[in-house]
């Protein structure tokens, strides 16, 4: 039983993935994704947060790692929109973020 508790200590049961590292090559990315011109055509809304304490739960709160290995989550951001799996409009404060369509939501757990 012991042994068991400290498995759970060291690996948390689900990541909410906000912890996001852009990668160079789509072949090592989890996620594709396109960013849209207008707010009407994303199915979410993204605030970059300053730390990465910020940038927790499933909520479009976002925290761009220096390291692949320190991310929830590895995206590449594509040309066009036919080849994304996610697409997302960048807000300005950190109260617009969230989801327009949850149907994706699954992407980022």
């Amino acid at each position: 039983m012991k042994h068991f508790l400290l498995l759970l200590l060291f690996f948390p049961l689900s990541s909410h993935a906000q912890k996001i590292f852009s990668v160079e090559y789509q072949n090592q990315a989890d996620i594709k994704v396109f960013v849209v011109d207008y707010e009407n055509q994303c199915d979410l809304k993204v605030f970059k947060v300053d730390y990465s304490n910020q940038a927790s739960g499933n909520s479009g709160l976002w925290y761009f790692v220096d390291y692949a290995n320190q991310a929830d989550k590895k995206i590449y951001f594509v040309d066009y929109p036919n080849q994304s799996d996610l697409k997302i409009y960048f807000v300005q404060y950190q109260n617009q973020a969230g989801w327009r369509d949850k149907s994706k939501q699954h992407l980022l757990y």
